[in-house]
């Protein structure tokens, strides 16, 4: 499956405000797996009676991805006691990696041991007996990525886990990963894991192009910048009073951004959160934005976003808003090369293998 520019929403529908859209669902890279088109992050829940709430209001928005981690505190023993009547009915993740023991060197890594012990871990705090899907949580550089992906493809035939994915991981390793897996008849990564927003847009450079090349899910994590393109730490009221990041840290391109996406929201009608998440929502059919709230009151707002629709000018003084440079070797490789094909380029009717763009 590789997707092509003509299936990246531009936003040349009509603007419309964040009102209660429609969740949509798609298939999870190149599996036969239904994922709604908005993940929740299940990093940030406040308390059990919080997060029982959140996810009843995602479940009821058509939500059914959760994605956790075995790094995120008590956030798996919360899951696994509020899921335990329901649990079928979401796509459960979470990740392994990052060491369960900082005494114990063989407590973290990618590695068989670690991830035996993590897997089943795991499985004991979300009270079941399978995980939907298995993330890398990031890149252990002293395991053979040979050694890590048979252990994951042991773990599906003994059926603890259905789908892997790789998080955090440069692309060169997925795609050595994949080739892999292909040759050795193993489980591929099925989606990938990123950091993604208007603020940081580096996997543009080669993460998701791969990602789109092989078919994989992008689950991106971060849509609002730490929450520096929700505004809270640009208005006029100042940061909240136990906010984790310094307002005097803010670069004037922090600052841009947030004053371009402030800016289209109220020209929509729509909150700079929703705004955010639907720039997310436009740059590729593979991109699965995690809505990360922290209560009740900002996930009704996050998924907003599923109601706004950017028109083509807000998203043309978005993208000028920040600028990002894709580097070599895109600038290398785009545009008109007579250098390389001739005068007879322009005439040519046929085949173009896609470098990523927007639109």
């Amino acid at each position: 499956m590789t997707f092509t520019a003509d299936e990246i929403d531009t936003g040349s529908a009509a603007p419309s405000a964040g009102g209660r859209g429609v969740m949509r669902d798609r298939l999870f890279g190149p599996t036969g797996l239904r994922v709604s088109e908005l993940f929740l992050g299940a990093m940030t829940f406040a308390g059990p009676d919080e997060a029982d709430e959140m996810i009843g209001l995602y479940a009821d928005a058509g939500g059914n991805v959760i994605d956790t981690a075995s790094a995120y505190g008590d956030s798996e023993e919360v899951l696994g006691r509020l899921l335990r009547h329901r649990r079928d009915r979401f796509v459960l993740a979470t990740k392994f990696t990052l060491t369960r023991d900082a005494r114990d060197p063989n407590a973290g890594g990618s590695h068989r041991k670690n991830l035996t012990l993590s897997l089943e871990a795991s499985l004991r705090r979300l009270r079941t007996d399978y995980i939907d899907l298995f993330w890398v949580h990031t890149w252990d550089e002293h395991t053979p990525i040979e050694e890590t992906m048979r252990a994951l493809d042991d773990a599906v035939r003994a059926g603890k886990v259905l789908y892997v994915g790789a998080s955090n991981l440069p692309a060169w390793l997925v795609s050595r990963a994949n080739t892999l897996a292909e040759w050795r008849d193993w489980t591929p990564f099925a989606g990938i894991q990123v950091p993604y927003s208007l603020l940081k847009r580096d996997i543009e450079r080669e993460l998701l192009p791969m990602a789109e090349a092989y078919g994989l899910s992008v689950a991106a994590y971060g849509a609002l910048a730490g929450g520096v393109l929700s505004g809270k730490y640009t208005g006029p009221g100042g940061a909240p009073s136990g906010s984790r990041l310094d307002p005097a840290s803010l670069t004037a391109r922090d600052h841009r951004a947030a004053r371009a996406v402030q800016q289209v929201a109220e020209e929509l009608g729509a909150t700079a959160s929703q705004v955010a998440i639907a720039w997310l929502r436009t740059r590729s059919p593979a991109v699965h934005p995690i809505i990360g709230s922290r209560n009740a009151a900002q996930l009704r707002d996050n998924l907003g976003a599923l109601g706004v629709t950017l028109p083509a000018d807000a998203l043309d003084r978005l993208d000028a808003a920040v600028e990002f440079d894709p580097g070599y070797p895109t600038d290398f490789t785009t545009g008109p090369r007579p250098w390389v094909f001739g005068d007879r380029e322009p005439l040519l009717d046929g085949r173009t293998l896609r470098t990523w763009r927007r639109r």
